[in-house]
């Protein structure tokens, strides 16, 4: 999908995020004014210790989460201004997303999964399968197309999440500590995928990690403390 913003311009772009969750004695602020922005092509990751409000920062860039306050804008169009139809079709044709549970279907074949975005997005025909079976390919998997879910390993799923994050051309991809349950070789190789499916071919990457490594491997390096962004 060509993008619709210059390699210039913002191609997410927030400013004064807040975003607070019900305290047992008083309102627990988790993203107090944090301000992010990311161009095409650009790589930027996010550290922070368990808990600080990485996954919530995510979820509200990504329109799944409504911020409390601050504006959150795509290729310059405010979020807020969207109808949820409109929000979750924008969504799904922008921003594919990897995690670290996986979350294949078990009852799906490797295929059928990374299809299953697609599906959603109501874009799965002939020309979407067979660019699920290059991407497939691509990450290493062309033996494995037909295999259920449950028979891969930890490593194999991941690069089936990742194909499945690429099938619609999004122009960013979200990854939330997406080697959080590999052992550090098949992170290692997972990272280099990542790296290679996103920024590698002009696609913008926005990683959650702990991991220090990972993190250098962006263009951009944030730490989430205390609701602050630095």
């Amino acid at each position: 999908m060509p993008s619709e913003v210059n390699s210039s311009d913002p191609l997410i772009e927030a400013k004064g995020l807040v975003k607070t969750f019900p305290g047992a004695d008083a309102p627990i602020s988790v993203l107090d004014g944090v301000d992010f922005s990311l161009r095409v092509g650009e790589s930027a990751s996010i550290r922070g210790e368990s808990g600080c409000g990485k996954s919530t920062l995510l979820n509200v860039l990504s329109g799944l989460e409504t911020a409390d306050g601050g504006e959150l804008r795509w290729a310059g169009q405010k979020v807020s201004g969207l109808s949820l139809s409109s929000l979750a079709a924008k969504r799904a044709s922008r921003i594919g997303f990897v995690f670290q549970a996986y979350y294949l279907a078990p009852e799906l074949n490797a295929l059928e999964n990374v299809l299953l975005a697609a599906r959603i997005a109501g874009r799965l025909d002939r020309e979407t399968r067979e660019r699920g079976v290059a991407l497939l390919e691509k990450v290493g998997l062309g033996e494995r197309i037909r295999h259920s879910s449950t028979k891969l390993s930890g490593g194999e799923r991941q690069r089936v999440a990742v194909a499945r994050a690429l099938i619609n051309d999004p122009e960013m991809i979200l990854a939330d500590e997406p080697t959080g349950n590999l052992d550090e070789t098949t992170a290692d190789a997972v990272m280099d995928l990542l790296l290679e499916m996103t920024t590698g071919i002009g696609k913008s990457l926005v990683l959650v990690t702990h991991n220090a490594k990972f993190s250098e491997r962006t263009e951009k390096q944030y730490v989430l403390h205390l609701g602050k962004m630095n």
